[in-house]
């Protein structure tokens, strides 16, 4: 069974980092296109990140550019958000997602989603 399991989310105060973890299982992640995204109370999903098949390349929302950084493990099958200098509007659910297409992942209809964690930047 296809599975991702996302974690690492907490409480931070503005300033401070944290780093989200998203294990894959029954699928190789090297392989797939994988995103990042958030939702916020009252707000639409967005997308955050996003890493292409093999990780060729990676692209970031305006939003955290040069603040979060996508990477992958392959040994662990595991994708990691480094997301540091953190601002109170990062304060979201982050959802990890898997597609073998990066256009559905861009456009946000990745067909492999996991479960939420949840990301509070509060003093």
């Amino acid at each position: 069974q296809l599975q991702l399991v996302g974690s690492g989310g907490g409480l931070v105060q503005p300033g401070g980092s944290l780093r989200l973890s998203c294990a894959a299982s029954g699928f190789t992640l090297d392989y797939a296109a994988i995103g990042w995204f958030r939702q916020a109370p009252g707000k639409e999903r967005e997308g955050v990140s996003f890493i292409s098949e093999g990780g060729g390349s990676t692209n970031y929302a305006d939003s955290v550019k040069s603040r979060f950084t996508m990477s992958r493990d392959n040994a662990k099958n595991t994708v990691y958000l480094q997301m540091n200098s953190l601002k109170p509007e990062d304060t979201a659910v982050y959802y990890c997602a898997a597609d073998y297409r990066l256009a559905a992942v861009v456009a946000g209809h990745p067909r492999y989603w996991g479960q939420g964690t949840q990301v509070t930047v509060s003093s």
